[in-house]
């Protein structure tokens, strides 16, 4: 990886300060009754009170750190320019949020000329931190701080994938491709969010595959994946950070066997 000009240490503060002041916004609203918007006009698409207060909190950490870079979030939309950008999605799968699930998650990514070179996972109601910088991907969960990997695998037929749920796969093509990658591995778990991401960083999954991302979707998981030893891409082969169809891996030979297995689909 190239130089990167930027205080490393100052950036995991940075990413650690500001899970602290999204959680502090997140966690009194979660598994309580509160209003749920809808985006869209023709389908769900929920956002809630804790999605905005959240990202609000995040952007005041990283102005007051770095009020130079450029910001992509969510809710709240794109500021600035330059080579830096931080990505924010304040509650990574709100449909869970809402459920009371605690697969949610805060993602919170540091991009580099257009690749995400930090990023942090956090899951307050459990308490768990996944963060990814260059030369490390670690995991925290209160006086625990330990380097995680992932688990190796290389074979499909041997592994765990996991997907949001097969309704992404909206169309026919979509749907095949789908069906491709399920009955090629050994086992498939649904509805994990951003989680998924994570627990494959930490070895407990194989593959994470799903269509249609946006940039905040993603871009937090590229560095905790592949400083843990995975591998994750387009389907096209390109770099995840700004989002589309994504395929992640354990290691990069998975990854490659998963990219042909779609594209020959």
């Amino acid at each position: 990886m190239p130089s990167i000009p930027v205080d490393l240490d100052l950036v995991a503060e940075t990413l650690l300060e500001a899970a602290e002041a999204a959680a502090d916004q997140t966690l009194p609203l979660f598994r309580t009754t509160l209003a749920v918007d809808n985006k869209l006009d023709i389908g769900f698409d929920p956002v809630t009170e804790a999605d905005r207060a959240a990202e609000t909190a995040i952007r005041a950490v990283i102005a007051a750190r770095f009020p130079d870079h450029a910001v992509i979030g969510e809710e709240w939309g794109n500021s600035g320019g330059g080579d830096f950008t931080w990505i924010i999605d304040p509650v990574d799968g709100t449909r869970s949020f809402i459920s009371g699930a605690p697969v949610w998650g805060t993602l919170i990514a540091l991009a580099y000329q257009g690749v995400a070179v930090a990023g942090l996972m956090s899951q307050p109601f459990i308490g768990e931190i996944f963060l990814g910088l260059p030369g490390r991907a670690s995991y925290r969960r209160g006086a625990i701080d330990q380097t995680i990997r992932a688990s190796g695998q290389t074979e499909l037929g041997a592994a765990r994938v996991f997907t949001t749920t097969p309704a992404l796969f909206r169309t026919p093509e979509l749907l095949g491709k789908w069906r491709a990658i399920e009955g090629a591995t050994r086992l498939q778990r649904f509805g994990m969010d951003c989680y998924g991401y994570a627990l494959l960083a930490a070895g407990h999954a194989d593959l994470v595959i799903e269509p249609a991302l946006n940039t905040y979707d993603i871009a937090a998981l590229v560095p905790i994946i592949r400083q843990a030893g995975g591998a994750i891409a387009c389907w096209d082969g390109g770099d995840p950070t700004g989002g589309g169809n994504v395929v992640a891996a354990a290691t990069p030979r998975l990854l490659d066997k998963a990219l042909a297995l779609v594209n020959a689909s």
